[in-house]
């Protein structure tokens, strides 16, 4: 477990410093997201201790509770999730044990010491039945295991706390990859393309790629400016299907794939999922904040990545 103190300076952000420095415990701070929100919070007066699994266990309600009691975090960022959304159909006590019994877990000890939660979920609450972009008062209706224990675990969080920003996210892409994923949608297109594998992608399924140091710098300005307790969507604004996702990773690093589209019934998965679920958040525009488009937030995740620079 490490604590890191205001004066590490080695985050790329660039942020103001906030007189009203608060202690933040990011529960998965090795993750996709967990390791940009480390990053996000670095270069701020905020003290910030990453937590990893092998540090807390949110399905241990004790065990959690003892650490973060000991650690005392005005603000708990909670981003442990079980995401094998295939696994879950299978293996669905271990998907609620994390997604809805964890979040219940760190939202009781949250209560327990007066702390902020902010905890993460997915478009994946959604039934993918609408034709624009879901916003923060459309209703949930989950097509699977995984997207009915994302939404077990946000109504543990309402109906326990009101200090909480529960952060609505889509389809994310980031430098740490997904340890349950096996790394991040991007990586798997330029990995196949290089071995000049076939490929084939779904191009009936819509969602809004969200590149992850792009939503952890909103949800590092959604705590420190104080806007409202409640529910938020956090994703790049715009959408596009898998395939279209797909082609211009490609186009944009000049490469020449074997790229083809395939329905989304030809896969035979064990989970159903929403056709449509891109995100939109009205609540964030209210507040004059806004996400950059996708197409611009892939730019920026293939130049931090250097694969702009090379020849590939």
């Amino acid at each position: 477990m490490d604590t890191i103190h205001p004066a590490d300076k080695s985050s790329g952000f660039s942020l103001p410093l906030d007189p009203n420095a608060i202690k933040i415990a990011i529960i998965g701070a090795n993750g996709q997201l967990g390791s940009d929100l480390v990053r996000a919070f670095k270069n701020t007066e905020h003290e910030i201790v990453p937590l990893t699994h092998a540090d807390i266990d949110v399905t241990d309600l004790r065990s959690s509770g003892e650490i973060l009691r000991n650690i005392q975090p005005e603000a708990v960022l909670n981003c442990a999730a079980y995401v094998r959304v295939d696994d879950a159909e299978e293996f669905a006590d271990k998907a609620f044990a994390v997604n809805a019994l964890g979040a219940r877990n760190t939202a009781l000890i949250c209560s327990d010491l007066n702390s902020i939660l902010v905890h993460i979920s997915t478009d994946y609450v959604f039934d993918g039945r609408k034709t624009e972009p879901y916003t923060e008062e459309d209703t949930p209706n989950p097509l699977n295991v995984y997207g009915n224990s994302k939404l077990a675990g946000e109504y543990f969080i309402r109906n326990i706390l009101e200090k909480y920003y529960i952060i609505r996210s889509s389809s994310l892409f980031g430098i740490a990859g997904a340890s349950g994923k096996g790394g991040n949608f991007v990586e798997t297109m330029i990995k196949k393309a290089r071995s000049g594998e076939e490929i084939k992608v779904v191009d009936d399924m819509v969602m809004s790629p969200t590149y992850t140091r792009d939503a952890a710098d909103m949800i590092r300005r959604t705590l420190v400016k104080e806007l409202p307790y409640g529910m938020y969507h956090v994703a790049n604004t715009g959408q596009c299907s898998w395939y279209e996702f797909a082609g211009t990773i490609f186009e944009t690093l000049g490469i020449k794939a074997d790229l083809s589209p395939i329905k989304t019934n030809a896969l035979k998965s064990k989970a159903k999922r929403p056709m449509y679920s891109s995100l939109v958040s009205m609540k964030l525009k209210k507040h004059g904040l806004e996400m950059e488009n996708w197409e611009g937030a892939l730019k920026n995740y293939l130049i931090e990545k250097e694969y702009l620079n090379e020849r590939l």
